[in-house]
């Protein structure tokens, strides 16, 4: 699919379309994922039958505009926000109306939200606020963020199907605060199955850093193959 972009109220999106599509795939987006969007979508292409078109976003501030709440700093010096509910609105309202008025998208269309590193904890939280998105695809999540596994202990997400992925050297991180990525999406994952979630929890090689494109097309792949 050829990519298009477009500007929607000051925010650049980029566009692949099918027009047979029967879902509809959302992604926030930052500049290196943008590097890698055309070979992400070729391999989606490749591992599902599903026709789907996705609409990506890029989203200027990474620590703010993704996190449901203001954290301090994790690594460097920039504390993390609590922009994620402007930017689920930008998604909800903006975003799809727009595309839905250039008969891109339309009501009978699924919803598939998805996104890697902090891009996979908005995808996530988002399945806690609105029941609009059929499916999300977490790829590596932030599932450390500070009280993140206490929020989603009480709370049920709206979304049907939810992938999870992790790379199996990032919880050797460094960091004190990142290496308890691992028990935290083992336990995000033991939660949504618990509340009866069609989920799975996939390990791939390598850190937080390795085939960011590939992991985050298995996790849309996943769920156009798996929908329910």
């Amino acid at each position: 699919m050829k990519r298009e972009q477009t500007t929607i109220s000051g925010r650049r999106c980029f566009l692949y379309q099918d027009t047979e599509a029967t879902h509809l795939l959302v992604q926030p987006i930052d500049e290196h994922d943008l590097e890698v969007l055309d070979q992400e979508v070729d391999i989606i292409g490749k591992q599902t039958s599903t026709s789907f078109s996705l609409v990506a976003l890029l989203i200027e501030d990474w620590n703010k505009e993704l996190t449901p709440w203001a954290a301090p700093a994790v690594f460097g010096k920039i504390p993390f926000g609590d922009g994620a509910s402007k930017t689920l609105e930008f998604i909800t309202k903006q975003l799809l109306s727009k595309i839905a008025a250039d008969g891109i998208y339309n009501a009978n269309m699924k919803l598939l939200l998805g996104g890697y590193s902090l891009a996979g904890l908005f995808a996530l939280w988002s399945s806690y606020q609105t029941d609009m998105f059929n499916g999300v695809a977490a790829a590596s999540p932030s599932v450390w963020f500070p009280r993140w596994i206490d929020y989603a202990a009480e709370s049920k997400p709206s979304a049907k199907s939810i992938y999870l992925s992790l790379g199996d050297k990032e919880e050797k991180a460094k960091n004190p605060v990142m290496a308890h990525v691992g028990n935290a999406i083992r336990k995000q994952h033991e939660l949504l199955t618990g509340q009866g979630v069609n989920t799975i929890l996939e390990w791939n090689a390598g850190n937080h850093f390795v085939d960011s494109e590939k992991r985050m097309a298995k996790g849309f792949a996943w769920l156009l193959n798996n929908q329910k």
